[in-house]
This record gives C-alpha cells, structure tokens and sequence, in this order.
C-alpha cells in the first residue's frame, strides 16, 4: 500500500489570505496529484481569493466538522472524545490545526502541507513509501531548551549568532549554505504523509493526549517538539526523513531572503533537484508579509524578489482579485 495521491491543506477561519491561496494553487499545479482539497472549518467568504479556489481545476474545498473529525479519528485510536476534547481546551489556530492534520492524514491519508508553502516540483515520488516527514536546519530544539548543559546553550547561542548575522547579510542565505551542517536537524509537520492508519500518525495522535497542559503553553508542543520527540524515542522502521532540501531550502530566519529586494533573481540558485515544496515560514519574520501579499504584489517584484519570482514560475495564470 502506498500514500493516496491528494494534497490536504488545513484552514481554521473566513478568509484566507492571498499568499495561502498561491499554496493551495501551485499545489494543483504542481503536484502532479488529481486531488487538492482544503480542508476548512468555517464558512469562507465570498471573495475573489475563495473564487479564485472554487475556479481552479484540481482544487476541493470541504467544509469540515473539527468535532465530528477528531471523535471519528479518537474512536478509530480507541480514545473516544479525548482528541476533541483536546482541541475545544486549546484556543491557538497553530495547535489546532497540529492535531487536525495529524487526524485527516492518520484517516484518509495523503500528503498534508502547511499554508505557507509553494509546491515546485511533483509530489509523486513521495507516494511510494508509507509515510515520511522532513528535516528542516534550526538553532533551539527542545532537547537544548529543556537542557541544564552549558555547553549546549554556549554552542546554540553561538550557532544562534550566526544565523542572525547570515539573516541580515545581503546574500546570506548562500553564506549560511557554508555552515548549515553546523545545525541542528529538527523535524517540522508543514509538510507530512501517510498511508490511512498509518502507525506514525497513531502514535503522534496519542502522543498529544499525553501532552501536559503546562507544556501545552508552548507554542510547538503538538508539533515539531513531540513529532520531534516521538520519532527520538522510536523512529519506525518504514518512516522517511526527507533532507531539509527537499522542503526547506531556506531555514527559520534565513527564509527572510524570500523577501529581500535583490538585483537578480536566481531560483535556480536556491532550489535544487531535489526541491518539491517550499515552506518559507510565514510564523517567523516573514508572517508580517502575509498581508502584503496578492496578485499584483507578486507581478510587481517578481524580477526583483525571490518569492514572487517563485510563485510566478509556479503559477501559469495569477487570479484576478476582483
């Protein structure tokens, strides 16, 4: 058995912005996959980005029940409402959306990416194994938050300090290509996928129900840091950890160069071969962009800055935004 061939997105609200509905567009016309569904718990308004959705060839928008979703998925994990219950406690989207995606793949399967993503390339080959999740280059993993070593937070501050300057650099992301394996490899749920019932997605499910609610004040408690945690203590023998490469060709912090005004524009510099998705981190210094962005911003710099120059070469035909 092998992955099914559908994209899932996950959307908690009315309106999404026009840099998320360039994700959910360039998966269908990227992926190679016949199935793209965005998976929304709220009745979305009508408005050029969701006609923009409906007109797109490939594209579902399913109207979800989060309740009705995650008691399916906990009756299936023998844990009745407890995955519900879980979401009504927690009132951040992010965490909500960590248990849904984990409860829409571990049900149906597929491939799940995050909003703030550009798909590049065809996520065909992925299909071909049970389940796999990717490895992004970060500074702060939990093990070293959670650690009494001095020698762990010396050399995480010092790798902290070089990033920032790399960040800041003209052109630093090629410089921070010199020293990436430097860093850690953490693994990040933007982009995840599974075969239904997969046994990784079981795990993580009832992995969640274990969290404390004082951990569960940490903003990636149910998502890399336990999908971190959980595969450290028992990585499955089937699962896939994809290079950062693949999904992350710019790190945290880093990814900033996506929005960096530039002379040229080279994104064959920045992606490789092996690139499929992009995930340029839209909840770290670049979320503050996410309003900026809409059809006519990226026409606008498309010659001048990375992430328009990659959505126009992902996307034949820009919507119209009236």
């Amino acid at each position: 058995m092998s992955i099914p061939a559908k994209v899932h997105f996950c959307w908690i609200g009315a309106r999404l912005p026009w840099a998320y509905v360039f994700a959910v567009l360039s998966a269908a016309e990227r992926s190679g996959l016949p199935e793209v569904i965005l998976n929304h718990t709220d009745l979305l308004d009508d408005c050029a980005e969701t006609r923009a959705l409906t007109a797109a060839a490939g594209v579902t928008l399913r109207r979800i029940d989060p309740i009705a979703c995650l008691t399916e998925a906990g009756d299936a994990l023998g844990v009745g409402a407890g995955l519900a219950l879980l979401y009504g406690r927690i009132a951040s989207p992010v965490m909500r959306t960590d248990i849904l995606r984990a409860a829409i793949l571990f049900r149906q399967g597929g491939i799940y990416l995050d909003l703030d993503t550009i798909t590049v390339a065809s996520l065909a080959p992925l299909l071909d194994a049970p389940q796999f999740v990717g490895c992004e280059y970060i500074v702060w993993p939990h093990l070293v938050r959670t650690s009494r070593s001095p020698l762990r937070w010396a050399r995480s501050l010092a790798l902290d300090l070089l990033r920032k300057a790399m960040r800041r650099a003209a052109g630093g992301w090629k410089g921070f290509r010199w020293i990436e394996r430097l860093y850690y490899r953490g693994l990040n749920n933007a982009v995840m996928g599974a075969e239904p019932a997969s046994a990784l997605f079981a795990r993580y499910l009832r992995a969640m129900l274990a969290v404390t609610p004082e951990r569960l004040l940490e903003a990636y408690a149910l998502g890399p840091d336990l999908l971190q945690d959980m595969v450290g203590t028992g990585r499955p023998d089937d699962l896939i950890i994809h290079d950062p490469r693949v999904f992350y060709p710019l790190p945290p912090e880093i990814s900033e160069h996506w929005f960096r005004a530039s002379d040229t524009v080279r994104l064959d510099r920045v992606l490789s071969v092996e690139t499929r998705v992009v995930h340029w981190y839209a909840s770290v210094r670049t979320k503050s962009r996410v309003a900026q962005i809409t059809p006519a911003y990226v026409e606008e710099h498309r010659r001048h800055q990375l992430y328009s120059a990659l959505v126009c070469s992902c996307i034949a035909n820009l919507p119209a935004t009236t």
